[in-house]
């Protein structure tokens, strides 16, 4: 246990930042699934549809410094390119 002040008040704000982080974290995998699960049933258009939403929460999390802004870029190429393909036949 922290003996400063300020090292527990780091403890303290650790606490609460892993709690949003966590969240955060969550809410970026249930958007790549949203995306997946149609994928794998062979649903281009809902696809689409899930791409579509999960583009901002991908961007969101970046923004918010939880992944890189180039694994998001490879995210999103790859369910679009997956989405294309699909679409293609």
């Amino acid at each position: 246990m922290a003996n400063i002040a300020s090292a527990r008040k780091r403890a303290r704000q650790a606490v609460k930042n892993r709690a949003h982080n966590m969240g955060l974290r969550s809410r970026f995998r249930t958007a790549m699934k949203a995306v997946l699960k149609p994928l794998h049933k062979g649903d281009a258009q809902a696809a689409a549809e899930a791409y579509k939403e999960a583009v901002p929460v991908i961007d969101k999390t970046v923004s918010k410094g939880l992944i890189h802004r180039n694994k998001a870029a490879r995210h999103k190429s790859r369910l679009n390119a997956r989405i294309r393909d699909l679409a293609q036949g």
